[in-house]
């Protein structure tokens, strides 16, 4: 009876060990199948892939060619565009010329001879060197004296203004400054212009004034240009 009872228990366990392995396989297999569902074999045959790769470009960069005869219009149509944009500069250009060779020419401007005032010019001349005042007026509470320079002598003269003497019709010194004057008349050069400025403080009673002025340093020269009339 030990034996037999034995025998049975060793059935039962062995029955119920494969009942679970069969459950277990097939749990495995139906959880292995769903985890590979939608998964593919790959495609080992080299046409296949450059047929589908050759299909996903052309779908993605869609590239056209174009015949032959719309290349050489295309062609035309620029070299025609370019002719008509050198044509047309062209005639742009002739426009310009023939306006300006339409355009009569600019006249000179004639010239306009200073009216000199009663009394000027008033001139000195020294070894060649001449200095005269042209005229005079009053501006700004100033009586300016334009005055002209030109030496017509061998050698180059220097001057400092700093030494024009400026006298009144009774003998007394006024100050005065210059404005233009050259510091340096070249040897035959040509006519320098300039201001000699007093101010009209000093002139109440004047009619005339007297200007004086030599070279620096030698002092050959001895330029006096005496009375020039300054009355209002």
């Amino acid at each position: 009876m030990k034996i037999n009872s034995t025998v049975i228990l060793t059935l039962i366990l062995l029955i119920l060990m494969l009942g679970a392995g069969s459950v277990s396989a097939f749990l495995g297999f139906n959880l292995g199948s769903l985890a590979l569902k939608g998964v593919s074999t790959p495609d080992g045959r080299p046409t296949t892939k450059f047929a589908s790769a050759k299909t996903s470009n052309s779908q993605q960069v869609g590239v056209t060619l174009l015949k032959e005869e719309e290349i050489l219009k295309i062609v035309k149509s620029r070299i025609e565009g370019k002719t008509k944009a050198a044509k047309s500069e062209k005639l742009d250009d002739d426009d310009e010329i023939n306006k300006s060779k339409q355009k009569p020419p600019e006249k000179p401007q004639e010239v306009v001879e200073e009216k000199l005032q009663p009394g000027f010019p008033v001139n000195a001349e020294s070894e060649g060197v001449t200095f005269g005042v042209q005229s005079a007026r009053y501006s700004g509470g100033d009586l300016l004296l334009k005055v002209k320079m030109q030496n017509k002598g061998k050698d180059s003269v220097r001057f400092l203004y700093s030494f024009l003497d400026v006298t009144d019709d009774k003998g007394r010194t006024l100050s005065a400054s210059t404005e233009g004057l050259p510091g340096e008349l070249p040897a035959n050069g040509p006519t320098f212009s300039g201001t000699v400025i007093i101010p009209t403080a000093l002139l109440d009673d004047v009619n005339k004034v007297s200007l004086s002025l030599t070279d620096y340093p030698a002092q050959k020269l001895k330029l006096d240009v005496s009375n020039i009339p300054v009355a209002r």
